[in-house]
């Protein structure tokens, strides 16, 4: 037991920092495609169309398997490894049933492309394309497959502690598609809406480039899976434990079905309001979760095998002691950049997207949705955490109540959006409504934690929380000051871009600057760990 639990194990800095580079390349480029499809096509009807179409594919995967192979697999390959074999074949008989569930799923998802995009669209307002995001569905959705493929082997991977593939592997997805978005701007021609031809060659490339993508992102694995050892063959056999996963699958099916519900109305209800408001919403709620998904998703990850075996140990101590760590270590990082996207999100929106295709007033308004919904960032990642927790203690059901009532409080909220917001504002009022229900998220999961486990370290985390939040709040203040100053200097020739970025120049670093600042000087311990894995990264780079 002490091998695992001991030095052999890589700490949880360590794990995670060595991941954090590659996740920010990953997030830089997963944005930075985005964005290039903003300046290719606008945010208007073909945009919203792809974005709805894109969706697809992640709604569904997460509604056959996704949930499951993200939050509990991993702790069950972890408790695997106990066997004679080392979990060898308990591995195989796992990707054989989850391949089979995949691909089945795969097919009757293309068959029904129709009825999805009906489903979270219609062409009513004019604002979308639902025949145009069905011919798109018929493209992506083949992409199932291989969020599948991509989920169980990076699990197999997690649970021998090896991260680095993982992390890199989309990346390499990225990149694909932006060159599959700079093929798409210099293919002649446009998209036909009317009517809709699967023949188009703009539509084809986009759509089997961004496949491609998400295949070669789960395929470059492989070699990864060779060096440790693993072997794939299929293996039919079932035992208890399958049939014990099959029982937490059903509520993470639950789970994700209830969250897809509040998507189906988030969806309807931006594309029943001004055009542009699935592709905007797409665009900030990506921004949102870039903080996240570099420090967050990096800790998560390198944290998950941990939780996993503190729960099959019966570690309570050390499972509270690793859920207190990494809250704090979220708090003092996360609070801070959420005080710079509230400040900075205008500025955010016109400098990155007001090229190209896109309007400024499109762009303003994507930025505002983003800096309205920051504070939910740190609610967010502590959902997330909570949820880990809870699958590590085997424990599926708890989560998909937290989510029954978090989707039961999003929707009413989303039709008091649409119908006492302008049509413009609809998707700033959306993006906040997404960050309070992850406030209710993260307060009913600490409760029934505190429930479950006892004691929590709660207050050292509310303390580190508090603190946080002063620190940011001032450094928000600093700026907006700043910015009324930069507002009487520059002139009003100098242009709406150019105007941007030195506001979002300046009011990052000072935000920044104001918030760390602080944090040092209220002596908060969680501030140097954070520091010192920003510092070996830099030297890293």
């Amino acid at each position: 037991m002490s091998r695992r639990t001991g030095d052999a194990q890589p700490s949880l800095a360590r794990a995670s920092g060595s991941m954090a580079i590659a996740t920010l390349v990953s997030r830089i480029t997963g944005f930075a495609w985005k964005v290039q499809l903003a300046w290719v096509a606008g945010l208007l009807v073909v945009n919203d169309s792809f974005t709805v179409a894109n969706t697809l594919p992640n709604i569904i995967y997460e509604l056959l398997l996704g949930g499951v192979l993200a939050s509990v697999v991993v702790p069950l390959l972890v408790r695997a490894q106990d066997d004679p074999d080392g979990g060898q074949a308990y591995t195989q008989r796992l990707l054989t049933v989850g391949m089979t569930m995949l691909a089945i799923g795969t097919v009757i998802a293309v068959a029904l492309a129709p009825l999805f995009t009906r489903l979270y669209m219609d062409d009513s307002t004019g604002n979308a394309n639902a025949e145009l995001a069905t011919a798109f569905a018929y493209l992506l959705l083949p992409e199932i497959v291989f969020y599948g493929l991509f989920a169980l082997l990076s699990a197999i991977l997690q649970a021998k502690h090896v991260f680095g593939p993982t992390a890199w592997a989309p990346v390499v997805n990225n990149l694909i598609i932006m060159a599959t978005i700079g093929v798409y701007a210099i293919v002649p021609g446009e998209i036909s809406m009317n009517p809709v031809r699967m023949g188009d060659a703009k539509l084809l490339v986009l759509g089997i480039g961004v496949t491609l993508g998400i295949a070669v992102q789960a395929l470059v694995l492989l070699p990864a899976l060779r060096r440790i050892g693993f072997r794939f063959r299929w293996n039919w056999g079932l035992d208890a434990r399958l049939k014990e996963f099959g029982g937490l699958a059903l509520w993470i099916v639950g789970y994700a079905g209830i969250s897809q519900i509040g998507m189906v109305f988030t969806t309807r209800v931006l594309t029943e309001t001004a055009a542009g408001g699935a592709a905007i919403y797409a665009n900030a709620w990506l921004l949102f979760q870039l903080p996240y998904g570099v420090i967050g998703v990096s800790l998560l990850t390198a944290i998950m095998p941990r939780l996993s075996r503190s729960a099959a140990d019966g570690d309570t101590r050390k499972l509270i002691g690793d859920l207190s760590l990494a809250s704090r270590l979220s708090t003092v990082m996360l609070v801070p950049i959420s005080a710079v996207l509230t400040i900075a999100g205008s500025a955010i929106g016109v400098a990155l997207f007001n090229y190209g295709n896109t309007d400024v007033a499109d762009a303003k308004r994507l930025g505002d949705a983003l800096a309205f919904s920051a504070f939910g960032i740190l609610p967010f990642a502590l959902v997330m955490l909570q949820l880990r927790v809870f699958y590590a203690m085997k424990d599926a059901r708890t989560p998909t109540l937290i989510m029954i009532v978090m989707t039961v409080v999003k929707i009413p909220l989303l039709f008091m959006c649409r119908d006492q917001l302008r049509p413009d504002d609809v998707v700033i009022g959306v993006m906040l409504v997404n960050a309070l229900t992850f406030v209710v998220g993260a307060v009913l999961g600490q409760m029934w934690l505190w429930v479950r486990l006892g004691r929590l370290q709660s207050m050292r985390v509310v303390r580190v929380i508090v603190q946080s939040v002063v620190a940011g709040g001032a450094g928000v203040l600093v700026a907006f000051g700043l910015t009324l100053l930069v507002d009487l200097v520059l002139p009003d020739s100098f242009g709406d871009t150019p105007t941007a970025w030195v506001k979002l120049i300046i009011q990052g670093l000072v935000t920044t600057v104001v918030a760390f600042g602080l944090l040092a000087v209220f002596k908060v311990p969680e501030v140097a760990p954070a520091t010192q894995r920003i510092t070996r990264l830099v030297r890293r780079g």
